[in-house]
């Protein structure tokens, strides 16, 4: 991919989170809503990562939608809303696994890395309960201690199969590209 693609393409994207930044915080009069509903940062399109996301939203919300994203979200969020946030991730994350190659490190390492990212995310989901007494995701409200201890450690699970089913990808699709190794004397 050249240089101007890949300016174009982050161009893109950029502009369509700012977008949704802007929309989103246009709807919201009450701040602790979207403190809970505002999260995720800026990297929810760049990792081939981003399948647990559309793969959990869409299955809970198959499933029962009101542990996801109850009916009383629409008056706040358009259908159209919670599809860019939920699907268009899927095709952007594909794009990016296509369009360019990504040097991964030692399956170990990566491994920890993912470990650590995941932590973060259940720290920080934990302490918007603790901050608002509101989960994050209606879904959390139903389970026990241990029930959401088996959800956080399935995930994390679920997440390795995807960053090793990414690695995979990438590889086919761009042979070996690990980071090369500094040699010991």
């Amino acid at each position: 991919m050249t240089r101007t693609s890949t300016c174009i393409y982050h161009f893109f994207v950029l502009s369509w989170y700012i977008f949704l930044n802007f929309y989103i915080s246009q709807q919201g009069e009450d701040r602790r809503k979207s403190e809970v509903f505002l999260n995720g940062g800026q990297w929810k399109y760049l990792t081939f990562l981003n399948l647990f996301v559309f793969l959990s939203f869409w299955i809970l919300f198959l499933y029962d939608r009101e542990l996801v994203y109850p009916k009383a979200l629409d008056g706040i969020f358009p259908v159209w809303l919670n599809h860019a946030m939920h699907t268009s991730i899927l095709p952007f994350s594909l794009a990016e696994v296509i369009l360019r190659p990504h040097c991964y490190p030692l399956k170990k390492k990566g491994l920890a890395l993912l470990a650590v990212a995941s932590l973060a995310y259940v720290s920080r989901v934990l302490w918007i309960y603790s901050e608002t007494g509101t989960w994050v995701y209606p879904v959390f409200a139903k389970l026990s201690p241990v029930g959401l201890a088996a959800f956080f450690s399935l995930s994390y699970i679920f997440s390795v199969g995807i960053y090793l089913f990414g690695e995979k990808l990438n590889h086919w699709k761009w042979g070996d590209t690990m980071q090369p190794r500094k040699k010991r004397k």
